[in-house]
């Protein structure tokens, strides 16, 4: 038997998240926050946090430095039950993402410090040997990592695991490598810009089925209205939930670890994708992406 359900590979990092008067003005103009708060960040240990919370067995690798910030975040992960596997971050200082949050949009500046440290040895056959399914995410921020990630799914198919993968946007609108990794990919879970962007098709139901006849399922966070699905066998959509949102930060971090905790309990695309509207919905309720993510108490079915 693994001893994880889930490998989760990526950043970890803290956000610092500012809401209020967050527009940037120079010439030396003082602006006044309404809160700030220092919190777990990165898509990768967002997701693990919520799996975690979702009852899956969860380890992260990740690359975290020598520093308060990398304290923080072993500390934040610890609290949260999601075995930190730490890489080595090459004398790097921890990322941080400072977020300037809005009701319905943000901004994000990004030190990437530690989290392009990650190598596709660092994903070793031992540590596959461990889990039942591997998920990556940030692949972007990660150059060294997406450049061999085709290979570790490769892998991780023939050891029997699942896979899956959320891109989050690429900054160089590149999408390097992105075809010769969904060749591997289980399950690939985009927003629809990403999805149109990283096909080249207008529509997102055109896009997913140019993937999904690869093999791959497609799972779309689709905003305020939830999640749309395709497969081999078919499609569907599912609703989020009406929530009063605070913060969107991570929610949809927190949409992968509701899909993954329904589907690696054996339940369907159709059910999972519900378990993963909801999820993401309700972690908007508060600042952050973990303070407010679902207990599986929270979720249909």
């Amino acid at each position: 038997m693994a001893e994880f359900d889930v490998l989760v590979v990526g950043d970890a990092n803290p956000d610092l998240l500012l809401r209020g008067d967050v527009r940037p003005r120079f010439g030396q103009a003082e602006q006044l926050l309404t809160a700030a708060d220092l919190v777990l960040g990165g898509s990768a240990a967002i997701t693990a946090a919520g799996c975690a919370r979702l009852g899956l067995r969860t380890a992260l690798l990740a690359a975290v430095g020598e520093d308060v910030f990398g304290e923080l975040t072993k500390a934040e992960l610890a609290k949260r039950d999601v075995t930190l596997l730490a890489a080595d971050g090459r004398g790097a200082p921890t990322g941080i993402t400072v977020v300037l949050s809005e009701k319905d949009d943000r901004g994000m500046l990004t030190l990437p410090g530690t989290i392009p440290a990650l190598r596709p040895a660092d994903v070793t056959d031992e540590l596959l040997a461990k889990a039942r399914h591997v998920h990556v995410a940030s692949l972007y921020l990660q150059p060294a990592l997406a450049s061999g990630l085709a290979g570790i799914f490769r892998n991780a198919r023939q050891r029997g695991l699942t896979t899956s993968l959320d891109t989050n946007w690429d900054p160089a609108g590149k999408w390097e490598s992105i075809m010769e990794i969904l060749a591997f990919t289980d399950v690939f879970l985009p927003n629809a810009n990403e999805l149109m962007a990283i096909t080249g098709l207008d529509g997102t139901d055109a896009a997913a089925a140019s993937l999904v006849d690869g093999g791959t399922t497609v799972v779309m966070k689709d905003g305020a209205r939830g999640a749309r699905a395709w497969w081999p066998a078919g499609a569907c959509a599912a609703p989020g939930r009406a929530v009063d949102v605070v913060d969107t930060t991570g929610a949809g971090d927190s949409f992968n670890a509701g899909f993954l905790a329904a589907r690696l309990s054996g339940r369907p695309v159709a059910e999972a994708i519900a378990w993963a509207a909801v999820a993401g919905s309700l972690s908007t309720r508060a600042a952050g992406g973990t303070a407010a993510q679902a207990f599986r108490a929270d979720l249909p079915g």
